[in-house]
C-alpha cells in the first residue's frame, strides 16, 4: 500500500520539477519529504548540479524508529555537535496563505478520524507523536481544533491544490501508520488525497 501510494506521488512531484521556473527551491522540499516517508527528518543545506547528477547536502535529524538514547549514540559516535534546525515542512506549512493552511489543518484531523479511535479523546498521546512528525505547534492548535468540526474527506479534496494535496499526504502516511496498519477509511482517504495530488491544478 506505502509504496503504490509513494511511487506515483515521487512521479508527479517530477513532472512539477519539469514544468517549475525555479526548479531548485522545490527540489529542496521534495527530498525533504521522500525521506520522510522513511521516517527520518532531514533539511537541505545545499543543492547543485555536476553534470548530469545533483549534488545534495542534509543535515539530517533523529529518526523516527531511533530511540533517543541510540541517537546520542550516533552523535557521539560521528563527533557531530547537536544543531536546532527549522524543519522543511514546518517553514511549507507558514509560508501557506490561511486558506491553504486551514486546508491542511481539516485534512490532517479527517485522516486521523479515519483510523476508527477517537484522536479527541487520545489527543495527550498523540500530540507528541504528530510533533515528532515534524508538525509545528501552530499546525498542531489547528488540527485539534479541526477535530472538534468534522468534515468528510470528499468535500475537503474537491478543488484541492496539487501542492497542497501533495504536502497533506507525506504527513497523512505516516499518521494512517501510527498504528502499524492501514483501515479501509484511512486506506480511501489516502486514495483521495493522491487522486488530488494527481489532478490538474483549479486555475
Amino acid at each position: 500500500m506505502l509504496v503504490q501510494l509513494v511511487r506515483p506521488l515521487v512521479r508527479t512531484q517530477v513532472q512539477m520539477l519539469t514544468q517549475a521556473q525555479s526548479a531548485s527551491g522545490k527540489l529542496v522540499g521534495m527530498v525533504s519529504q521522500w525521506l520522510g516517508y522513511l521516517g527520518i527528518h532531514a533539511e537541505v543545506t545545499q543543492l547543485k548540479t555536476a553534470g548530469d547528477r545533483i549534488q545534495v547536502s542534509l543535515c539530517v535529524g533523529k529518526p523516527e524508529q531511533c530511540t533517543e538514547a541510540e541517537w546520542q549514540k550516533i552523535l557521539g559516535n560521528l563527533n557531530q555537535d547537536p544543531s536546532t534546525a527549522i524543519e522543511t515542512d514546518a517553514l511549507t506549512y507558514l509560508a501557506l496563505p490561511p486558506g491553504q493552511q486551514s486546508k491542511v489543518q481539516r485534512l490532517l484531523a479527517a485522516i486521523l478520524q479515519a483510523s476508527g479511535q477517537d484522536p479527541l479523546a487520545d489527543w495527550a498521546t498523540l500530540r507528541p507523536r504528530l510533533a515528532a512528525m515534524g508538525l509545528s505547534e501552530a499546525m498542531l492548535e489547528g488540527v485539534h481544533s479541526a477535530l472538534k468540526v468534522s468534515m468528510p474527506m470528499e468535500l475537503l479534496v474537491e478543488q484541492l491544490e496539487p501542492e497542497v494535496a501533495a504536502f497533506v499526504l507525506s504527513k497523512a502516511i505516516h499518521i494512517a501508520l501510527l498504528d502499524q496498519q492501514i483501515s479501509t477509511a484511512e486506506d480511501t482517504a489516502l486514495k483521495a488525497l493522491l487522486n488530488a495530488v494527481d489532478r490538474p491544478a483549479v486555475a
